[in-house]
């Protein structure tokens, strides 16, 4: 299942940095805006305890852990929208993604240039308006186009389209973004050929400074977390550059590190398990001798569909699914022993599969 995760922000806020973190690339970075000026994609592995542990039950000659695309997406300036600066290459980028990942810088560098004081709540309604008016401007020209139509009342689908299109051009000219609109499923599904910039799920990453790591949120981080959850997106603070330090170190340095941070384990974690939890994705996991492989795939899918993850064929000659849970899988020490215990069982077309379920797909073509 491929879902790509756009990183998005202000100039100079971070988001290469913490592209760079998650990716092991080095896109370049400088101090001074617009650097990245082309969307960059990377691969980033899902960290999961739960597939360490398998690979160390199974002890298979690979290893395959789940993983998501995350796009490095140029700077937005004001006027994006209308094309300016490096608006259109940003607003196609932020398009295609599945869900945004918003930087916002929450530091103080005399090296990092400012347009202005360090607001970061200023900063979010900026881009976000930017988006707004993107939505509003897609929205006018597809109601020009289908107006007359559909106030003639000669087709139908017109006239739903129109009304859903004018309802959401309303709410937006508020300058609230159509997430918060609460589209019904049947909605949604409409609009899904528009990719509204604004329809997307948000994670908001409060890039702090270094001093601040491990320390009580300070007023401006827990205004935006309150921000954040009364839109029903998500925020987390870390700080991109000791990320990015973190992820170079190796395992032995990386743990001494953390430590001397006070942290368990690296921010990045918590950034792509929450891109997982926007994205509403689960990981089920197949597992033998020559490989153990982490799925990803959508929650509320039926066997067939999860099966369609791992291959079209799979889902197209669906039998059935064999089935036990990693929990019963771990606590009986082995895939004899769970057998023995009947913890597996044979699973039908209707069966919704759970997160952390070790599969293996029948199948005939």
């Amino acid at each position: 299942m491929s879902l790509k995760v756009g990183i998005v922000g202000l100039p100079n806020v971070g988001k290469t940095t913490l592209y760079n973190a998650m990716t092991g690339l080095d896109m370049p970075v400088s101090n001074f805006p617009f650097t990245t000026i082309e969307p960059t994609v990377g691969a980033v592995s899902v960290p999961d305890e739960r597939l360490d542990k398998l690979v160390k039950m199974y002890n298979p000659k690979k290893v395959v852990p789940a993983s998501m695309e995350f796009v490095d997406i140029p700077g937005l300036g004001a006027g994006a929208s209308k094309g300016e600066g490096l608006g259109n290459g940003f607003l196609v980028a932020v398009r295609e993604s599945d869900a945004l990942v918003h930087v916002v810088r929450c530091f103080k560098d005399e090296e990092v240039p400012l347009d202005g004081p360090l607001d970061p709540l200023k900063d979010i309604d900026s881009l976000n308006l930017e988006l707004i008016f993107s939505d509003i401007d897609m929205i006018e020209k597809r109601i020009d186009k289908i107006q007359k139509k559909a106030q003639m009342k000669v087709d139908k689908e017109s006239v739903i389209e129109y009304e859903l299109l004018t309802k959401c051009h309303d709410f937006l000219v508020d300058m609230k973004p159509l997430r918060d609109l609460g589209l019904s499923k049947d909605e949604i599904k409409m609009l899904s050929s528009y990719a509204f910039l604004t329809l997307k799920p948000v994670l908001y990453v409060l890039n702090i400074d270094e001093s601040e790591i491990g320390k009580e949120d300070s007023d401006v981080v827990k205004k935006i977390k309150e921000k954040a959850k009364e839109e029903g997106a998500l925020a987390i603070s870390i700080s991109c550059k000791i990320e990015y330090e973190i992820s170079r170190l190796e395992d032995e340095d990386k743990e001494m590190f953390l430590e001397e941070l006070g942290l368990e384990k690296p921010g990045l974690n918590a950034v792509v398990k929450a891109a997982y939890d926007l994205l509403g994705l689960y990981t089920m996991f197949t597992c033998g001798d020559k490989d153990c492989h982490a799925w990803t795939f959508k929650k509320g899918m039926k066997a067939p569909q999860a099966a369609g993850c791992i291959h079209t064929d799979f889902e197209k000659g669906f039998i059935k699914a064999e089935i036990v849970s990693y929990e019963d899988l771990i606590n009986a020490g082995s895939e004899k022993a769970a057998k023995e215990q009947n913890k597996f069982r044979l699973e039908g077309k209707e069966y919704l599969v759970n997160d952390g379920d070790v599969v293996h797909f029948r199948f005939n073509l």
